[in-house]
């Protein structure tokens, strides 16, 4: 019985295809290529990213594997590649999972959220504040990739976090009724002399003034008119507190009083409509920049996100995922989204530069029309001084 005649590589029948119909192998290869090409999922897996993993999974056939999109394998032909929108799909194709990622288990980033919800358990179970190595070596992993899933995750370091769990149980606790010495001690300071140095930044004013809800601090401010509609600013003893935009300057007092219930609101003398008059300047003209100290309240994490804003170059733009890198906590995307919504001083801390990562505007708290006005007039600033 004559033996079964070999079948013709792949390759071979591609170019017997091509002579007779006239195409090149590259437009044989083409339809099953652009399939994955053209999908938006192939860019998301050629970038390894890995907010897509559990969205869909893709399989090779040269390796005989699967794979979630942020497999840090290296990048296949994607005419050897199909996308799956679920796993029960990837598995039906009878390839094994990729030993390297894992396709079938959690993600590493599902991995990392559980230890550092455990850690963060365990900062806020103890009175006194564990050393990095405890931390580390109570989740099962080295000090150094503990750290580093920690600020990932978070945005803050472990010591940053049980700072601001302490701050946190202190504020808590003069709101509850505790005198102050008492808030301090049961929050984990071992001393009242610790918590004092910084109270002010870490409480907006001293503990007493917070345990009375803000009375009798003094807030100064003005109500002026922009190109942009009308502008309110307001300054504590440290610095300006508030810079708000709107339409009706009535509101925008509402606003303040709604801020700041309990303190005392002074309207401006003719000193302070100077001031009024330099921030008004810095919506009118963005490149003179504001040489004036800020009274900036907020979390840890927040003044870092507003640090960053703060840095952007007049006439530029950054994504979410750029300040989130910038501040070396990557996954921390809708946090930084968050700090960017609770920004209470206007275009001194530029959220307005803040865009999606496909360029288009993303909301503004003062509204999307000024925001775009605000990008507009520092283009055509930065325009003219190339010039």
């Amino acid at each position: 019985m004559p033996a079964p005649p070999k079948m013709a590589p792949i390759n071979l029948v591609r170019k017997r295809v091509s002579m007779m119909s006239g195409m090149t192998s590259e437009d044989v290869r083409k339809p099953a290529e652009l399939g994955v090409v053209n999908d938006p999922r192939w860019t998301r897996v050629l970038a390894r990213d890995r907010t897509a993993d559990g969205l869909f999974w893709y399989s090779v056939a040269t390796t005989g594997i699967y794979c979630r999109p942020s497999c840090a394998s290296r990048a296949a032909n994607p005419i050897n590649v199909q996308l799956h929108d679920t796993l029960a799909d990837a598995k039906a194709t009878g390839f094994r999972p990729c030993k390297r990622c894992h396709p079938d288990g959690p993600s590493i980033d599902a991995e990392k959220a559980a230890i550092v919800a455990r850690a963060c358990r365990l900062i806020e179970g103890r009175d006194e504040e564990p050393s990095l190595n405890a931390l580390a070596k109570a989740v099962g992993r080295s000090a150094s990739y503990f750290h580093r899933s920690f600020k990932a995750v978070t945005g803050l370091t472990p010591k940053d976090y049980a700072a601001a769990h302490r701050a946190r149980k202190v504020r808590e606790g003069l709101i509850s009724g505790s005198s102050v010495p008492e808030a301090i001690y049961d929050a984990g300071y071992n001393s009242s002399g610790r918590f004092y140095e910084k109270s002010t930044d870490m409480l907006g004013m001293t503990p007493t003034q917070f345990k009375k809800g803000g009375t009798n601090e003094e807030i100064r401010f003005a109500l002026g008119q922009t190109s942009l509609g009308a502008i309110l600013v307001a300054s504590s003893k440290k610095g300006v507190a508030s810079i708000l935009l709107g339409n009706d300057p009535d509101a925008l007092l509402r606003q303040l009083q709604d801020r700041f219930p309990k303190a005392r609101l002074v309207g401006a003398d003719e000193d302070y409509e100077a001031l009024v008059a330099r921030v008004v300047g810095l919506v009118e003209l963005p490149q003179i920049g504001l040489d004036l100290p800020l009274d900036v309240r907020g979390t840890a994490f927040q003044c870092r996100v507003w640090q960053a804003l703060r840095e952007v170059p007049v006439g530029q733009t950054v994504s979410y995922m750029e300040i989130a890198l910038r501040i070396g906590s990557p996954k921390a995307v809708r946090a930084v989204a968050g700090a960017c919504a609770a920004n209470n001083l206007a275009v001194a801390i530029p959220c307005h530069r803040v865009v999606r990562n496909d360029g288009a505007l993303s909301g503004y708290a003062w509204g999307i029309e000024r925001k775009k006005a605000l990008l507009d007039r520092e283009a055509a600033v930065t325009v003219q001084m190339s010039k």
